[in-house]
């Protein structure tokens, strides 16, 4: 199975998905080249900043926060993680319903490991985040992949999602907002959703950790307030929003009605004691993180530095020709459109290695994220405007006399 990691930065090398790309990329590197590396969701790598304030709170409550917490975490965290899910409108969720985890991609593989039996399946969208996949991989299931549609602004595909369902379906995944699209999906996307896993009898696992980095005035309606009779893990952490990816500082909760699934908690609970707790310093941040989101939304209006580099990626991106897109919505992230006839490409990770020989540029390549064709690629749009400017200069240059061998 291939070894999909969230991605991290030690060093100088690069880390993200394995394979034929990243060994590349880190020969470059140790050999001197200069690498633009648009491939890794690590704010801190480009200048990010954690807010001082939850810095200098952690500094000090270190001397509060030796030893374990309970499995579930600080009481101090979860309740305000209840809080949180009060806010969203999330039913049914108590502190006892909470599990921290030392970020969210260590909860994923926890939650899959707790539901399925081998050969069960679980509903995941293409694209994906790979964590995803390789978890229910990992688990002993088989991730079925829905496909979001690209025409629709990338929205799940309701009738493909439901004509995949079987007998041995447990659950459904949504990633929303999306990565790799930088999607939001409305409330009515989000209701067929549910309606489809209450004809069925599902579980939903939503995956919202960009719900506080959406742009253009759009609202996030979580998953689980629009189901308080079925079952939702909802997955959220301070990583992106809050800029804190190297905290490894992430939540769970079970939402909604409960009474069927005492088997599966009981399970969820075992697989959380068993890691002791999660990271008990990064945990007293949750508290005042979820206080604090002003400096998130600074970055997301009009003159914030996100808002701005989302602008510029996409408006230069639509400028190469053989190269569409859809404008993100939210998050990080941007996944472009290659037109394969134009330039003959048969194989995206191809693709990929050949821009990043030709012009040191570091991007992943769609089939990373389970995409079904090889015309995409995601970009991520942390570099500051100079550096995103820079990088779409030398793609145009790269796709003028591009044609795969």
């Amino acid at each position: 199975m291939r070894n999909f990691e969230k991605s991290h930065k030690l060093d100088h090398v690069c880390y993200d998905i394995r394979g034929p790309i990243m060994e590349e990329a880190n020969r470059m590197i140790r050999n001197g080249e200069e690498v633009l590396k648009l491939n890794i969701g690590n704010p801190a790598y480009f200048g990010f900043k954690t807010p001082e304030s939850l810095v200098r709170h952690m500094a000090e409550n270190l001397p509060l926060t030796e030893g374990y917490s309970d499995s579930h975490g600080l009481m101090s965290a979860r309740e305000a993680i209840c809080g949180y899910c009060r806010e969203k409108g999330i039913p049914n969720v108590g502190v006892d319903d909470i599990y921290t985890g030392n970020g969210v991609s260590e909860l994923i593989t926890l939650s899959m490991q707790g539901l399925l039996d081998n050969g069960d399946e679980v509903l995941v969208p293409t694209p994906d985040y790979p964590l995803w996949t390789a978890s229910v991989t990992l688990a002993g299931g088989l991730a079925v992949h829905y496909v979001c549609d690209e025409e629709s602004n990338w929205m799940p595909d309701l009738k493909d999602m439901e004509s995949k369902v079987t007998s041995r379906t447990k659950a459904i995944v949504v990633i929303n907002p999306n990565n790799p699209t930088g999607a939001v999906y409305p409330k009515e996307i989000l209701e067929g959703i549910v309606a489809i896993a209450r004809r069925h009898d599902l579980i939903l696992f939503a995956d919202e950790i960009y719900d506080r980095l959406v742009m253009d005035g759009l609202e996030h309606t979580a998953l689980a307030s629009l189901a308080p009779d079925l079952l939702t893990v909802s997955l959220n952490g301070l990583s992106k929003s809050h800029l804190m990816a190297g905290y490894r500082c992430g939540w769970m909760c079970l939402a909604g009605d409960k009474r069927r699934y005492k088997g599966y908690i009981e399970g969820i609970n075992l697989l959380s004691s068993m890691r002791l707790c999660s990271n008990v310093p990064a945990q007293s941040l949750i508290a005042p993180a979820l206080a604090e989101r002003e400096s998130t939304k600074e970055m997301l209006v009009p003159g914030g530095r996100v808002y701005e580099q989302r602008d510029c990626i996409y408006n230069m991106l639509r400028d190469i020709p053989g190269i569409t897109v859809k404008k993100p919505e939210a998050a990080f992230y941007i996944f472009p459109k290659i037109d394969t006839k134009r330039f003959g490409i048969h194989d995206d990770e191809l693709f990929a290695l050949d821009l990043l020989k030709q012009e040191k540029i570091l991007v992943t390549h769609g089939k990373g994220f389970h995409w079904i064709r090889p015309d995409h690629f995601r970009i991520v749009y942390l570099p500051a405007v100079a550096e995103l400017t820079e990088a779409c200069e030398r793609m145009r240059h790269f796709f003028e006399n591009y044609h795969q061998a």
